[in-house]
């Protein structure tokens, strides 16, 4: 599916006034209430989004369901009642009613999935988003991680800030793949816990990135891998970024041609 249908598969009104209020009361009321039923939430780093004065690119990882809630809660109210949320068209948009479900429960905006993950287009429909001031969720693994490692993850976010001069901040969750794993219908308890066992979800969010556009993308995104390592999480560097290397070190290092007797 190319980005222009994804962008036809938008719900515009899931971000007017009356949707966001909604969002506020479900994210509090609903979803709120079952995470505090399951889990201790704790937030780290929560002090450097005061700093932010502009819309920023939230990238994080992914390994469950209730990631999304986690995080939006996470965030001050005043950026989390301006944020949207990337989601996979072929998971997310496959009829008009999940469509319109997540649209408003989280103000999730529609994105195509490829065989690596969710990638983005600096000139696709999230240029009014952006312009709008307009924050942005992206799980740049494009699904969940079923063994709890963080994936591979696409490049698109960091040439998306690069373009518009928005920060990137690198968000790591842990916690939640324990609380609710890829196939589960629900959040569990602790195994071998009582009925009132809970899980320790984290949320830490990392210094902001703010990415040049003659910078690299993968170089951007192995910033907020290694962020990710730092956070204990066991990572997947992405292959291209070597063969990138490889190839860099490979021209510095290529000798000039020399006569025979001669030196070059």
């Amino acid at each position: 599916m190319r980005n222009e249908e994804a962008a036809r598969l938008d719900k515009p009104w899931a971000r007017t006034l009356p949707a966001r209020m909604v969002r506020g009361v479900v994210l509090r009321g609903v979803f709120g209430t079952i995470i505090d039923a399951y889990a201790r939430q704790q937030i780290v780093g929560h002090e450097l989004l005061a700093h932010l004065d502009k819309p920023a690119i939230f990238v994080a990882n992914h390994s469950s369901h209730v990631d999304t809630p986690v995080l939006l809660r996470s965030l001050p109210p005043r950026r989390r009642r301006r944020t949207a949320v990337a989601a996979a068209v072929d998971y997310f948009y496959s009829n008009r009613l999940l469509a319109s479900t997540v649209s408003l429960a989280f103000g999730t905006v529609p994105l195509e999935r490829r065989s690596r993950g969710v990638d983005i287009h600096p000139n696709g429909h999230l240029e009014p988003l952006i312009n709008g001031g307009w924050n942005l969720v992206v799980f740049p693994e494009g699904t969940r991680s079923r063994d709890g490692r963080v994936g591979v993850m696409r490049s698109g976010a960091a040439r998306l800030a690069a373009k518009h001069g928005v920060p990137i901040v690198p968000v790591h969750i842990s916690g939640t793949h324990e609380a609710m794993p890829p196939g589960s219908g629900w959040m569990i308890r602790p195994p071998g816990s009582r009925w009132r066992g809970r899980h320790t979800i984290r949320v830490t969010f990392g210094l902001p990135i703010y990415a040049r556009a003659e910078e690299e993308p993968l170089e951007v995104m192995e910033t907020i891998r290694l962020f990710m390592a730092a956070c204990g999480a066991d990572t997947t560097p992405d292959p291209r970024l070597a063969a990138l290397r490889a190839a860099r070190a490979a021209k510095t290092a290529e000798p000039a041609l020399a006569t025979y007797g001669q030196p070059a």
